[in-house]
């Protein structure tokens, strides 16, 4: 039958897609420059991811057919966008008019309001120390592999191997959020400086993206009932990361994904401890 393929585009699948556009509409952003705009489109298909789930739970139509496209739009929307907009967060690092008090960081890296196109020229006309920005490519690039274990990794049916894609993303888009919307001033000025050092963002990227394909446990946030017992943990981390939303608002993100690695570091600690004692 000609429709006979319809049914691949049930509404968990069409959540899926949309999770994918978001994340082609975050690397259009990026791309022009607007890397105050393209987190947000990253937000709407993290959005989107989580809905695809709760509908194919919810509607009993999961499926390979759902799998296969979840990691095909995940690499798009937590792997290529985030590589990106890093990518010119690197490069737009110098302009953002919160750090205009001082710019001596970006000095012999890049020019003030320097655009992709600027800075692509200065890569093909082989501009000194334009080549760095390009260590954001290591997001996708660990991205994909990361994807391609969890899909045949049956140890993570109930918790996690390495960091998910979605939480290093989250991580990442406190820059372009604190470059677009922060407002240091006193001794936070010093910390941007250091924070948005070509180096820094650069080590930050590498150490990130190596713990997506690390073997580190992480917790899931997957509640198999609301009770208090067994899902402590849970429930810590929530009302640890609302608090941070609160007090540090730009920079909620990358905290909230530090206490995350913190806490499941703590969990497993405890867990081994308690299997020894039995």
């Amino acid at each position: 039958m000609i429709f006979s393929h319809l049914p691949m585009f049930n509404l968990p699948n069409l959540f899926t897609a949309a999770n994918m556009l978001s994340g082609v509409m975050a690397i259009l952003l990026a791309l022009a420059g607007r890397i105050d705009l393209a987190p947000f489109a990253v937000f709407a298909g993290a959005l989107f991811d989580f809905l695809d789930g709760f509908a194919a739970r919810k509607l009993k139509l999961a499926g390979e057919m759902g799998k296969q496209l979840d990691s095909l739009a995940d690499m798009v929307t937590f792997g290529v966008a985030p590589g990106l907009i890093m990518m010119m967060v690197m490069i737009q690092g110098g302009s953002s008019s919160a750090l205009s008090a001082n710019r001596e960081f970006v000095e012999g890296f890049v020019e003030v309001n320097l655009g992709f196109g600027d800075w692509l020229n200065g890569v093909l006309e082989g501009e000194q120390n334009y080549w760095l920005p390009f260590v954001a490519v290591l997001i996708p690039f660990f991205s994909l592999f990361r994807l391609a274990k969890f899909n045949i990794d049956t140890r993570q049916s109930e918790s996690f191997i390495g960091l998910p894609t979605p939480a290093n993303t989250l991580f990442f888009m406190s820059f372009p959020l604190a470059l677009s919307y922060g407002s240091p001033n006193g001794f936070m000025i010093s910390v941007y400086q250091w924070l948005f050092h070509p180096l820094v963002l650069a080590a930050l990227i590498a150490v990130m993206s190596i713990m997506l394909v690390s073997e580190l446990p992480l917790f899931s946030l997957k509640f198999k009932s609301f009770g208090w017992a067994g899902n402590q943990i849970r429930y810590i981390f929530l009302l640890i990361s609302l608090a941070f939303i609160v007090l540090f608002t730009v920079w909620s993100l990358a905290l909230i994904v530090f206490l995350y690695l913190i806490l499941s570091l703590v969990e497993t600690k405890f867990v081994k401890q308690k299997r020894n004692e039995i």
